[in-house]
């Protein structure tokens, strides 16, 4: 795809939605041409989360009290893993800029490409994650809880890893300042989202643990798409 590709048509009274839903079939359409990249991710994942328990025995209690935090360190890895190509490749070619100046709000244009971000890559670890958390003798509710953390935490560490790609753009080594800068902002949903599986292993409610992670992920939503615009208008000037 050349950068006069990824243009937006004109359109005199362009908005946000119109812009989220062609930044979102672009981004997708571009992540299907590449599967081997998203092949690689969850392999990533299957591959550090089977390792685990090989690592540190077959003891039952011990795989599942270490369990969720393991899936969740996996996740946030994988994602991790991913967060470079929402804006790389379109900075590399030009594209990014065209896309800046295109007739839809910018807001909206990064938040399709975060939404497709995380359809490539976080629902297919929700979806698998309820298989691997089997190896770790997790029980039926706290394997529903777990997927259920994972749904409602992974666009936010897609949200909140966008705002890391975006301040990094350009940048040599880009990549080791965008751990730096994104690791101590997923630690909070890390806990909560654990903590959901081990309250409910607990006897307790994971309410509390799934509202805070709810309450994280409104907070992005609002607060991402606005940091990432203006974070990539810096890098194009």
């Amino acid at each position: 795809m050349t950068p006069f590709d990824a243009v937006a048509p004109s359109a005199p009274s362009a908005g946000a939605w119109e812009g989220v839903a062609w930044a979102l079939a672009r981004d997708l359409r571009l992540a299907l041409r590449s599967k081997a990249e998203i092949g690689v991710q969850l392999l990533f994942y299957v591959i550090v989360v089977s390792l685990f328990p090989l690592g540190v025995g077959p003891e039952p209690a011990l795989l599942r009290a270490l369990g969720p935090g393991v899936l969740w360190v996996a996740a946030l890895l994988a994602s991790l893993l991913s967060l470079p190509r929402i804006f790389t490749a379109d900075f590399s070619d030009g594209t990014l800029e065209q896309i800046a100046l295109s007739p839809y709000p910018l807001p909206a244009l990064i938040s399709g490409k975060i939404a497709a971000h995380w359809l490539t890559t976080g629902l297919p670890l929700v979806v698998m994650s309820p298989l691997l958390g089997i190896q770790f003798g997790l029980s039926g509710n706290e394997l529903s809880i777990l997927a259920v953390g994972l749904l409602v935490g992974t666009p936010t560490l897609s949200l909140l890893g966008a705002i890391g790609a975006a301040l990094t753009i350009g940048l040599r080594a880009g990549g080791g300042l965008l751990a730096l800068l994104i690791l101590p902002l997923y630690a909070p949903v890390l806990i909560f989202g654990a903590g959901a599986v081990d309250a409910v292993r607990a006897g307790f409610s994971a309410s509390a643990q799934l509202s805070l992670l709810g309450a994280g992920l409104l907070v992005a939503i609002v607060g991402a798409p606005i940091a990432c615009a203006a974070a990539v208008r810096i890098a194009l000037d």
